[in-house]
Parts: C-alpha cells; sequence; structure tokens
C-alpha cells in the first residue's frame, strides 16, 4: 500500500485516556491523525515494542540564559538537553541580560529562537515595578506563556518586592503570573546566617519562614483580586499545607531536585553544586513534598534546568551561584521515583503533560487524541542507565545527579510529528515552534 503518513508508532503502550492501550498511532503533518490498529504504510515506522508512549514532556521552568550568559547556557544547547531527556516543550525564564522585561526584548526572544530549538517553546514576560501597564496587554502574544514575579531577589536584576508593587503585578496582569516566592526584607535580615565558606548555611538564611511569609502575601492578593497565580519550585512543609487550603486561585511546581535530594546529605556530597533557591531544605520538607505529590495536591513538576559554569560554582560560598542544570534529567530522575513506587505513570503525566496545558492553556498539546499535534515522548521503563556528567548536553558540562542510577529512561522525543532523539542522539535539528496559547 502507498505510503499514506509521514511517520507511524506501531505496538507501544500508549497513555491514552488515563491508562494504557496497546495501539499505534498514524502521524501526518504534525498532527496525530489516527490512533489505533494501522495496517497502513509509512516510510517512516517506529516500533515502540515494550516501550511505552505518552504526550510531549513539557517543562514548565528553565533558564536558557540567552541573551546575557551565553557561556553557561543558550537557547539551542538548552533545548538539545531538554529534547535528549524526552522533553518536547519548554517555558523559559526571563531573568536574562537584558531582561525580557518588554515588547522589544520579548520578540528579540521570539527571533533567537526561530530555527534554533530543538524543542518548542514559550518565554516568560518579566515583571518589574515600572511595566505594569504592559501585563494587561499580554494575551494574545504569541510564544507568551505568562508573567514571572521574583518576589525575592535570586539570580539576575528581576524584582518587585514591595507588596504595592506584587499588588499591581497581579491585579493588573491578564496572564497568569508565576512567582518566585521568597520574601526580600526577611532575605535581608538574614544574611547575618550567612557563613562564609560554608553552603550548609544557605537554607539557614533563605529559611522556610522566608518562603511562607512571601506565599502567604502572593496567595492572599491573588484572592483579593480573584486572579490565578502559580506559585514555582515550593520546597517547604508550611507551604505545602498552607497551598492545598487555597486551590481556588492558586497552583503550585515542585521540582525533582527538592524530590530526590535534601540537608545536610547534599551539601555534604554536593557543595556549593547543591546550591539554588529556594534551598534544599532537610528531610522532614523532603517527606512532607512527598506527601503532597501522592495525593496529587500538587499541579506541575518543573526542573528550574539554572546551568552555571563548573568554575563559577567551586567559588568560596556565597560568591558562588545558586541554580543547577535539570531539564536533561527530570523525566529519568521521575521515571526512577515511579519504578521505586513513589508516584504513578498517571500522576507523572498529570503533572507533565496535561496540567500545564489546562493551567497556562496550551493548544492541542498534553494528549495522545486525534487531531492534536504530534509530541511524543517514547520511554522504556524497564532501561537502567547511570547519569553522568559526560552526558550532559547543557554547555555547563555537569549534573548534581552524576553517578546517580536511574531506571526508566526516555528512548525517542517526537517534536512536531518528526523524530528528534533516538537513542540518546539527536537525529534532526531545529524543529521547535513557539507555543500558542
Amino acid at each position: 500500500m502507498s505510503d499514506n503518513f509521514n511517520l507511524i508508532i506501531k505496538n507501544g503502550s500508549c497513555y491514552i485516556n488515563g491508562k494504557l492501550e496497546q495501539t499505534d498511532i498514524a502521524i501526518n503533518n504534525g498532527k496525530i491523525e489516527k490512533i489505533g490498529k494501522l495496517s497502513l504504510n509509512s516510510s517512516k515506522v517506529f516500533d515502540a515494542t515494550d516501550k511505552i508512549v505518552l504526550p510531549g514532556i513539557i517543562d514548565t521552568q528553565v533558564h536558557f540564559r540567552e541573551p546575557g550568559s551565553t557561556d553557561r547556557e543558550d537557547l539551542e544547547s538548552g533545548s538539545r538537553a531538554a529534547v535528549l531527556g524526552g522533553v518536547t516543550s519548554v517555558f523559559e525564564m526571563p531573568n536574562t541580560n537584558p531582561p525580557t522585561s518588554n515588547l522589544i526584548e520579548f520578540n528579540k526572544k521570539l527571533d533567537l529562537a526561530k530555527n534554533r530549538m530543538h524543542c518548542n517553546y514559550a518565554f516568560y514576560f518579566g515583571a518589574t515595578p515600572e511595566n505594569v501597564d504592559q501585563l494587561a496587554k499580554l494575551k494574545g502574544l504569541e510564544g507568551c506563556c505568562g508573567v514571572k514575579l521574583f518576589a525575592g531577589s535570586s539570580t539576575g536584576k528581576l524584582l518587585v518586592d514591595k507588596e504595592k508593587d506584587i499588588e499591581k503585578v497581579i491585579s493588573n496582569s491578564d496572564r497568569i503570573v508565576s512567582i518566585h516566592s521568597e520574601d526580600e526584607e526577611i532575605l535581608n535580615l538574614r544574611k547575618k546566617f550567612i557563613k562564609e565558606g560554608d553552603v550548609h548555611s544557605h537554607p539557614e538564611w533563605r529559611n522556610a519562614e522566608c518562603a511562607m511569609s512571601s506565599t502567604r502575601r502572593v496567595v492572599k492578593i491573588a484572592e483579593r483580586y480573584n486572579k490565578q497565580i502559580h506559585v514555582l519550585h515550593v520546597t517547604t512543609k508550611e507551604e505545602v499545607d498552607f497551598l492545598a487550603m487555597h486551590k481556588k486561585n492558586v497552583t503550585f511546581e515542585i521540582t525533582p531536585q527538592h524530590l530526590t535530594l535534601y540537608a545536610p546529605d547534599c551539601y555534604d556530597k554536593l557543595g556549593s553544586f547543591a546550591q539554588m533557591n529556594p534551598p534544599i531544605r532537610k528531610k522532614e520538607h523532603y517527606d512532607r513534598l512527598w506527601v503532597a505529590v501522592k495525593n496529587s495536591v500538587v499541579d506541575v513538576l518543573g526542573s528550574d534546568h539554572a546551568p552555571h559554569s563548573k568554575e563559577d560554582k567551586n567559588k568560596k560560598y556565597p560568591a558562588s551561584p545558586s541554580g543547577m542544570p535539570g531539564v536533561q534529567t527530570i523525566l529519568p530522575i521521575m521515571l526512577d521515583h515511579i519504578n521505586n513506587e513513589k508516584l504513578s505513570l498517571d500522576q507523572l503525566v498529570k503533572l507533565m503533560c496535561e496540567n500545564p496545558c489546562k493551567i497556562f492553556g496550551i493548544k492541542r498539546k498534553g494528549y495522545l487524541k486525534e487531531g492534536y499535534d504530534a509530541d511524543l515522548t517514547i520511554i522504556d521503563m524497564n532501561k537502567s542507565v547511570t547519569i553522568k556528567n559526560e552526558m550532559i548536553a547543557s554547555k555547563c558540562g555537569w549534573t548534581p545527579f552524576d553517578n546517580y542510577k536511574v531506571k526508566g529512561f526516555p528512548v525517542a522525543t517526537i517534536v512536531n510529528g518528526s523524530i528528534v532523539m533516538k537513542d540518546g542522539k539527536v537525529v534532526a535539528e531545529s524543529l521547535g515552534k513557539p507555543l500558542e496559547f
């Protein structure tokens, strides 16, 4: 029979309507055209026997450092790492140099991404105390996933720390506001807890109350104005308990780092390579984050991929910068947690495929459905891999999970109907497009 489709995925266990189904998927012109047992031909057939076919994995928090710090990462290298890790779409952050906080810089970033990124992409618009008038005009802006607000200082110059300015941003934005939630006033007051040369003091300085105080404040503002906010990289048991009771206006994210590492062990082993904002905390917080995952209180998993050079990370604390890479390892780490029965495949699909689409309004992604975009992640739950620094495609060339053995690994990444990664190699270049909302 003649070629009917651009690509057919045969014999896979496909995640459809909340369960795994042995079926085939036919792809044409970047869309899923047919789901069902197929005898029709294609010049391209991917045999997914003994593999699981998922909707494309979406990482809703990455820092690809372009423009400004392209020695650490750029849009090409970061997206290469993404597809090698089974990620088909990313939301990229605005704390670049210059910041992505006006339409000129936003459009420049879209131009930089065009025909260079291997996965699909959207960019955050950075909030400042001065650009509130622009935040009311972002509806329909191509490739814009929302507004990013830094309530506490982290990497870069974007900061909105005064309550009246936070209120202006949340009340005026016509897009969801995603928040780095730490209280700047408490951060400044607690600088006395920083011990030079001792990264163990990082979570003492940026303590649980610093996070909780800010989260309490932004939730109160969101409820007052009946606006949707999304709290990023939640790290404390106090925040998890509080947010569980305030779900009407608020969704929130946890990172795989905070579900895999805890203090003091991570600082003993990794030193400043475990340093990030908000910090990795003691096991009591780690345990409560896992309870929130198991009880489906958490909405999204994001990597907070934030690469820095080894040279910079080796500087004496606190001169060492905060952040670690993660876009290439988020899926393997979480698949290993599934194999260790810490969460289910169904929960992972909700956290990294379905919920990002529901919360942020991404069109035609997140599900294996006829007519939807053909973004797929194919995984082998029995494949064991020892993660190594040498595998990392990010320019930083390291991972906090060096020598970490995982069971469960992505074996193919399909973006817009084309196989872009197969068996650990990028096999098609620069096929990413802006996400539509």
